[in-house]
Protein backbone atom coordinates (compact mmCIF):
# COMPACT_ATOMS: atom_id res chain seq x y z
CA UNK A 1 0.00 0.00 0.00
CA UNK A 2 1.70 3.46 -1.00
CA UNK A 3 1.52 6.44 1.26
CA UNK A 4 -0.60 9.24 0.02
CA UNK A 5 1.52 12.06 0.00
CA UNK A 6 0.13 15.78 0.66
CA UNK A 7 1.04 17.99 -2.36
CA UNK A 8 3.34 20.86 -2.04
CA UNK A 9 2.01 24.28 -2.94
CA UNK A 10 3.57 25.77 -6.23
CA UNK A 11 6.11 28.63 -5.09
CA UNK A 12 5.10 32.02 -3.97
CA UNK A 13 5.89 34.24 -6.80
CA UNK A 14 7.06 36.99 -4.56
CA UNK A 15 9.39 34.64 -3.22
CA UNK A 16 11.04 33.61 -6.29
CA UNK A 17 14.34 35.19 -7.14
CA UNK A 18 14.07 37.39 -3.87
CA UNK A 19 17.96 37.63 -1.95
CA UNK A 20 18.26 35.12 1.13
CA UNK A 21 19.08 38.48 2.93
CA UNK A 22 15.43 40.79 2.40
CA UNK A 23 12.01 39.02 2.81
CA UNK A 24 9.91 38.18 -0.43
CA UNK A 25 7.63 41.44 0.46
CA UNK A 26 10.78 43.79 0.53
CA UNK A 27 12.40 42.45 -2.15
CA UNK A 28 9.12 43.12 -4.45
CA UNK A 29 8.20 46.43 -3.23
CA UNK A 30 12.10 47.57 -3.26
CA UNK A 31 10.94 48.46 0.51
CA UNK A 32 14.84 48.61 1.53
CA UNK A 33 15.75 51.18 -1.15
CA UNK A 34 12.96 52.96 -0.63
CA UNK A 35 13.89 53.27 3.29
CA UNK A 36 17.43 54.11 2.68
CA UNK A 37 16.61 56.97 0.62
CA UNK A 38 16.02 59.72 3.56
CA UNK A 39 18.99 61.92 4.27
CA UNK A 40 18.92 64.88 6.46
CA UNK A 41 21.61 67.49 6.37
CA UNK A 42 20.72 69.02 9.60
CA UNK A 43 19.99 67.95 13.25
CA UNK A 44 16.36 69.15 13.54
CA UNK A 45 13.72 66.53 14.14
CA UNK A 46 11.04 67.61 12.25
CA UNK A 47 13.48 67.35 9.13
CA UNK A 48 12.71 63.55 8.40
CA UNK A 49 9.41 63.74 8.30
CA UNK A 50 9.94 67.34 5.53
CA UNK A 51 11.40 64.57 3.86
CA UNK A 52 9.47 61.59 3.66
CA UNK A 53 6.35 63.55 3.01
CA UNK A 54 8.20 65.14 0.14
CA UNK A 55 8.82 61.80 -1.03
CA UNK A 56 5.31 60.46 -0.34
CA UNK A 57 3.78 63.49 -2.50
CA UNK A 58 6.26 62.59 -5.11
CA UNK A 59 4.95 58.77 -5.34
CA UNK A 60 1.61 60.02 -5.26
CA UNK A 61 2.15 62.31 -7.91
CA UNK A 62 3.82 59.50 -10.15
CA UNK A 63 0.40 57.09 -9.64
CA UNK A 64 -1.96 59.96 -10.32
CA UNK A 65 -0.32 60.40 -13.56
CA UNK A 66 -0.78 56.62 -14.11
CA UNK A 67 -4.43 56.99 -13.31
CA UNK A 68 -5.27 59.97 -15.51
CA UNK A 69 -3.12 58.65 -18.36
CA UNK A 70 -5.18 55.20 -18.71
CA UNK A 71 -8.18 57.74 -18.37
CA UNK A 72 -6.83 59.51 -21.22
CA UNK A 73 -6.76 56.45 -23.15
CA UNK A 74 -9.56 55.39 -22.02
CA UNK A 75 -11.34 57.94 -23.72
CA UNK A 76 -9.93 57.89 -26.62
CA UNK A 77 -10.84 54.77 -27.28
CA UNK A 78 -14.55 55.09 -26.09
CA UNK A 79 -13.83 53.44 -23.22
CA UNK A 80 -15.96 55.93 -21.19
CA UNK A 81 -17.35 53.18 -18.52
CA UNK A 82 -13.61 52.45 -18.14
CA UNK A 83 -12.49 56.11 -17.78
CA UNK A 84 -15.20 57.00 -15.02
CA UNK A 85 -13.80 53.65 -12.96
CA UNK A 86 -10.40 55.18 -13.36
CA UNK A 87 -10.94 58.45 -12.45
CA UNK A 88 -13.05 57.05 -9.32
CA UNK A 89 -9.55 55.57 -8.42
CA UNK A 90 -7.67 58.51 -8.87
CA UNK A 91 -10.37 60.12 -7.15
CA UNK A 92 -9.64 58.46 -3.94
CA UNK A 93 -5.56 59.13 -4.19
CA UNK A 94 -6.34 62.73 -5.02
CA UNK A 95 -7.85 62.70 -1.24
CA UNK A 96 -4.38 61.10 0.20
CA UNK A 97 -2.71 63.73 -1.51
CA UNK A 98 -4.48 66.68 -0.39
CA UNK A 99 -4.55 65.11 3.24
CA UNK A 100 -0.93 64.38 2.92
CA UNK A 101 -0.41 69.03 3.84
CA UNK A 102 -1.49 68.16 7.17
CA UNK A 103 1.59 66.80 7.88
CA UNK A 104 3.20 69.98 6.98
CA UNK A 105 1.01 72.08 8.34
CA UNK A 106 2.00 71.22 12.02
CA UNK A 107 5.43 72.61 11.43
CA UNK A 108 5.78 76.09 13.39
CA UNK A 109 7.71 78.45 11.74
CA UNK A 110 10.44 77.71 14.20
CA UNK A 111 10.70 74.02 13.70
CA UNK A 112 10.67 74.78 9.86
CA UNK A 113 13.51 77.79 10.01
CA UNK A 114 15.68 74.99 12.12
CA UNK A 115 16.40 73.04 8.69
CA UNK A 116 14.90 75.35 5.65
CA UNK A 117 18.78 76.63 4.93
CA UNK A 118 19.83 73.31 4.05
CA UNK A 119 16.96 73.11 1.21
CA UNK A 120 19.41 75.80 -0.41
CA UNK A 121 17.62 76.17 -4.00
CA UNK A 122 15.29 73.56 -3.43
CA UNK A 123 11.26 74.19 -4.38
CA UNK A 124 8.79 71.82 -5.24
CA UNK A 125 8.39 74.39 -8.16
CA UNK A 126 10.98 72.13 -9.56
CA UNK A 127 8.67 68.37 -9.24
CA UNK A 128 8.99 67.23 -12.85
CA UNK A 129 6.20 65.09 -11.13
CA UNK A 130 3.98 67.61 -10.79
CA UNK A 131 4.51 69.64 -13.95
CA UNK A 132 3.59 66.16 -16.18
CA UNK A 133 0.40 65.96 -14.10
CA UNK A 134 -0.39 69.57 -14.87
CA UNK A 135 0.59 69.10 -18.41
CA UNK A 136 -1.81 65.91 -18.55
CA UNK A 137 -4.57 68.13 -17.54
CA UNK A 138 -4.41 70.53 -19.93
CA UNK A 139 -2.89 73.11 -18.24
CA UNK A 140 0.53 73.54 -20.97
CA UNK A 141 3.11 76.37 -21.05
CA UNK A 142 6.30 75.00 -22.78
CA UNK A 143 7.86 77.99 -20.70
CA UNK A 144 7.21 75.77 -17.52
CA UNK A 145 9.35 72.80 -18.77
CA UNK A 146 12.47 75.45 -18.47
CA UNK A 147 12.86 74.58 -15.07
CA UNK A 148 13.65 71.01 -15.68
CA UNK A 149 16.31 71.58 -18.69
CA UNK A 150 19.54 70.00 -18.03
CA UNK A 151 17.95 66.88 -15.77
CA UNK A 152 17.07 63.60 -15.68
CA UNK A 153 13.06 64.19 -15.69
CA UNK A 154 13.20 66.58 -18.89
CA UNK A 155 12.77 64.63 -21.68
CA UNK A 156 9.73 63.06 -19.80
CA UNK A 157 8.13 67.25 -19.05
CA UNK A 158 8.76 68.12 -22.40
CA UNK A 159 7.25 64.47 -23.99
CA UNK A 160 4.12 64.66 -21.60
CA UNK A 161 4.08 68.73 -23.66
CA UNK A 162 3.77 67.35 -26.77
CA UNK A 163 0.85 64.67 -25.38
CA UNK A 164 -2.63 64.91 -25.66
CA UNK A 165 -4.52 66.19 -22.48
CA UNK A 166 -7.29 64.33 -20.82
CA UNK A 167 -9.44 67.01 -21.50
CA UNK A 168 -8.23 66.64 -25.17
CA UNK A 169 -9.71 63.56 -24.85
CA UNK A 170 -12.55 64.64 -22.97
CA UNK A 171 -14.03 67.41 -26.07
CA UNK A 172 -12.91 64.69 -28.78
CA UNK A 173 -15.25 62.47 -27.03
CA UNK A 174 -17.96 65.24 -26.75
CA UNK A 175 -16.89 65.61 -30.58
CA UNK A 176 -17.58 62.28 -31.77
CA UNK A 177 -20.49 62.38 -29.98
CA UNK A 178 -22.01 65.63 -31.93
CA UNK A 179 -22.02 67.76 -29.23
CA UNK A 180 -18.72 69.59 -30.73
CA UNK A 181 -17.36 70.64 -34.16
CA UNK A 182 -14.59 67.93 -35.12
CA UNK A 183 -10.97 69.01 -34.75
CA UNK A 184 -10.01 67.82 -37.82
CA UNK A 185 -7.12 70.32 -38.50
CA UNK A 186 -3.90 68.28 -38.77
CA UNK A 187 -1.66 70.66 -37.51
CA UNK A 188 -2.40 71.71 -33.75
CA UNK A 189 0.07 72.79 -31.59
CA UNK A 190 -0.83 70.31 -28.94
CA UNK A 191 1.61 72.25 -26.60
CA UNK A 192 -0.69 74.60 -26.47
CA UNK A 193 -4.17 74.38 -24.41
CA UNK A 194 -6.80 72.51 -25.78
CA UNK A 195 -9.35 74.37 -27.58
CA UNK A 196 -11.92 75.76 -25.45
CA UNK A 197 -14.20 78.62 -24.77
CA UNK A 198 -17.58 79.09 -26.10
CA UNK A 199 -18.16 75.89 -27.99
CA UNK A 200 -16.42 73.86 -25.62
CA UNK A 201 -19.34 75.86 -22.81
CA UNK A 202 -21.87 75.41 -24.97
CA UNK A 203 -21.49 71.41 -25.30
CA UNK A 204 -20.97 70.47 -21.79
CA UNK A 205 -24.34 73.14 -21.12
CA UNK A 206 -26.17 70.40 -23.62
CA UNK A 207 -25.26 67.38 -21.38
CA UNK A 208 -26.22 69.22 -18.53
CA UNK A 209 -29.37 70.33 -19.57
CA UNK A 210 -30.49 66.35 -20.70
CA UNK A 211 -28.83 64.26 -18.06
CA UNK A 212 -30.82 61.61 -18.58
CA UNK A 213 -30.34 61.36 -22.50
CA UNK A 214 -26.48 62.16 -22.05
CA UNK A 215 -26.01 60.35 -18.76
CA UNK A 216 -22.71 58.79 -19.53
CA UNK A 217 -21.19 62.03 -20.55
CA UNK A 218 -22.68 63.73 -17.15
CA UNK A 219 -21.12 61.26 -15.47
CA UNK A 220 -17.40 61.76 -17.20
CA UNK A 221 -18.56 65.90 -16.38
CA UNK A 222 -18.56 65.24 -12.58
CA UNK A 223 -16.08 62.90 -12.40
CA UNK A 224 -13.84 65.66 -13.86
CA UNK A 225 -15.23 68.40 -11.93
CA UNK A 226 -14.14 66.03 -8.57
CA UNK A 227 -10.58 66.14 -10.13
CA UNK A 228 -10.58 69.75 -10.65
CA UNK A 229 -12.13 70.26 -7.17
CA UNK A 230 -9.34 68.29 -5.41
CA UNK A 231 -6.24 69.71 -7.08
CA UNK A 232 -8.25 73.37 -6.58
CA UNK A 233 -8.41 72.54 -2.98
CA UNK A 234 -4.68 70.98 -2.99
CA UNK A 235 -3.25 73.89 -4.84
CA UNK A 236 -5.20 76.07 -1.59
CA UNK A 237 -4.09 74.17 1.04
CA UNK A 238 -0.65 74.40 -0.36
CA UNK A 239 -1.00 78.27 0.07
CA UNK A 240 -2.17 78.07 3.71
CA UNK A 241 0.27 75.69 4.95
CA UNK A 242 2.88 78.16 3.46
CA UNK A 243 1.42 81.32 4.81
CA UNK A 244 1.22 79.13 8.01
CA UNK A 245 4.73 78.28 7.89
CA UNK A 246 6.50 81.08 6.19
CA UNK A 247 3.85 84.04 6.23
CA UNK A 248 4.79 86.38 3.48
CA UNK A 249 8.66 85.35 3.30
CA UNK A 250 10.31 84.59 -0.61
CA UNK A 251 9.34 80.26 -0.89
CA UNK A 252 12.74 78.39 -1.12
CA UNK A 253 14.41 78.17 -4.26
CA UNK A 254 13.80 82.12 -5.14
CA UNK A 255 10.14 81.60 -5.63
CA UNK A 256 8.05 84.33 -4.69
CA UNK A 257 6.22 82.32 -2.03
CA UNK A 258 2.82 83.13 -0.98
CA UNK A 259 2.53 85.68 -3.53
CA UNK A 260 3.30 83.17 -6.34
CA UNK A 261 1.07 80.41 -4.73
CA UNK A 262 -1.77 83.07 -4.70
CA UNK A 263 -1.96 83.75 -7.97
CA UNK A 264 -1.54 79.82 -9.00
CA UNK A 265 -4.34 79.03 -6.57
CA UNK A 266 -7.07 80.73 -8.70
CA UNK A 267 -6.55 78.75 -11.83
CA UNK A 268 -8.95 76.24 -12.57
CA UNK A 269 -8.77 72.90 -14.51
CA UNK A 270 -11.30 72.10 -16.99
CA UNK A 271 -12.87 75.87 -16.82
CA UNK A 272 -16.05 75.21 -19.24
CA UNK A 273 -16.98 72.90 -16.71
CA UNK A 274 -16.70 76.05 -14.11
CA UNK A 275 -18.29 78.81 -16.06
CA UNK A 276 -21.33 76.29 -17.59
CA UNK A 277 -22.76 76.10 -14.31
CA UNK A 278 -23.59 79.96 -13.97
CA UNK A 279 -25.01 79.65 -17.10
CA UNK A 280 -27.60 76.20 -16.14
Amino acid sequence: MTTEQTPRSPACPLSVGSPSDTTPYAHYARMDELLALQHPLSSAPTEPGFIIMSQVKELLFKLLHTEFSTARDQLADDLLDDALWTLRRAARVQQVLLVSWETFSVLSPVEFAEFRDVLGSASGFQSAGYRRLEFLLGNKDPAMAAPHRDTPGYDAVVGQLHEPSLYDAALALLARRGLLTPDDSTDRDVTRPYRGGAEAEEAWRSVYRDPVRHRDLHLLAEALMDTADQFARWRYTHLVTVQRMLGAKPGTGGTEGVAWLARISEHRFFPELWSVRSTL
